[in-house]
C-alpha cells in the first residue's frame, strides 16, 4: 500500500497544481443528449447514407465515392462537436471564446463540409426542386446575395444585445445557430455548386467572392482580438476560469475568428487555382482533339 501511496503521489501532485493553476471555478461540463439535438442529426445522417447508396447503385464510384463520405463525416463531427459535445456548455456558461468556436464550426466549417459531401448524382431527387426555387428567387438567387447574407447574418448577431439574448434565451439562441449555418451554406454552395446554378461565378469572381468573405468577417476578429474593453456584458458576470479575464477571454476569440477565417481563405484560394488549372487543361485537350479531327476532315 506504501508503494502505491508513494507511486501516485507525483501523479495528486500534478493535479493539484493544475487545479490551482486554473482556480476553484473548475468548469462543470457535460455531453448535451437532448433528443431534440440528437433526432435532426440522425435524420440528416439516414438520409444522406440512403442517398448515398442508391448514388452507389445508379453511378457506381461517381460521384458517391471516398471523398463524399469523409466529407460528411466530417460534417457530422463538426456539428456533434457543436451541439452535443462539452463545447456548448463551456460556450454558454463561461467563455466567450468556446462560443466563438462553435459559431465557427456552424457557419463556416459544418456547411462547407456537407456541401463538399454532396454530389449532382446524390442531390438528383432535389435537382428540380431546387431549379423551381432558384427561378422563383430570381435575382436574389445570386452568389453576392448568399455573401450579403452571410456577412450580415455574422455581425448583426455579434451586436453585444443580441448575441447576450441568445446566450441567455434557447429559442434565440436555437434561431441564432440556424441562422450561421443556413448562412454558411448560403455562402458556400457558389463555390461548391452540387447543383449548378443559373447565375455562376466565372472567371476570377470565385477568388474575389471567397476573399470578400474571409475578409470582411476577419475585420469583426480584429476588432475583438485588439478590444481592451468586454463588449458582451453576459461574459462579465459568467464564472472565470483558466485565468481568463473577460477581455482576455473576447481577445481569444477574436483571435479564433482571424486564424479560421486565414486558414479557410488560403485552403479555398488553393483549392481554386488548382480547380482553374485543372479545367484550363481540360479545355486545351479538348480544343487539341477538335483541331486534330477538323485536320483528318
Amino acid at each position: 500500500m506504501v508503494a502505491i501511496r508513494a507511486a501516485i503521489a507525483p501523479a495528486s501532485a500534478t493535479i493539484a497544481c493544475v487545479r490551482s493553476y486554473f482556480g476553484a471555478n473548475d468548469p462543470q461540463l457535460h455531453w448535451f443528449s437532448d433528443p431534440a439535438v440528437l433526432a435532426p442529426l440522425a435524420l440528416l445522417a439516414g438520409i444522406y447514407v440512403w442517398r448515398f447508396r442508391e448514388a452507389r447503385r445508379e453511378a457506381g464510384g461517381r460521384g458517391a465515392g471516398a471523398l463524399q463520405a469523409a466529407a460528411f463525416t466530417g460534417a457530422m463531427l463538426a456539428l456533434l462537436a457543436a451541439f452535443v459535445s462539452p463545447l456548448d456548455d463551456l460556450g454558454e456558461q463561461y467563455l466567450f471564446s468556446a462560443h466563438m468556436v462553435q459559431h465557427v464550426l456552424l457557419g463556416d466549417i459544418a456547411p462547407l463540409l456537407l456541401l463538399l459531401s454532396l454530389s449532382r448524382v446524390i442531390m438528383r431527387p432535389a435537382t428540380r426542386r431546387l431549379a423551381a426555387v432558384e427561378r422563383a428567387l430570381g435575382p436574389f438567387a445570386s452568389p453576392w446575395i448568399g455573401l450579403v447574407l452571410w456577412l450580415g447574418l455574422m455581425y448583426l448577431w455579434h451586436i453585444p444585445a443580441l448575441y447576450d439574448l441568445a446566450v441567455e434565451h434557447p429559442l434565440v439562441h436555437l434561431l441564432e445557430h440556424v441562422s450561421f449555418f443556413t448562412a454558411g451554406v448560403a455562402l458556400w454552395w457558389p463555390l461548391v455548386e452540387p447543383v449548378p446554378m443559373r447565375r455562376r461565378l466565372t472567371g476570377m469572381q470565385p477568388l474575389a467572392y471567397i476573399a470578400s468573405a474571409k475578409a470582411g468577417l476577419a475585420a469583426l476578429g480584429l476588432v475583438l482580438t485588439w478590444s481592451a474593453t468586454a463588449i458582451y456584458p453576459y461574459y462579465e458576470r459568467t464564472p472565470r476560469i483558466w485565468g481568463l479575464s473577460p477581455v482576455e477571454d473576447q481577445n481569444v476569440g477574436g483571435v479564433i475568428m482571424m486564424v479560421e477565417q486565414s486558414l479557410t481563405l488560403v485552403l479555398v484560394m488553393v483549392a481554386l487555382f488548382v480547380r482553374m488549372l485543372v479545367r484550363s487543361e481540360v479545355e486545351e485537350r479538348r480544343r487539341e482533339r477538335l483541331e486534330e479531327q477538323a485536320e483528318a476532315l
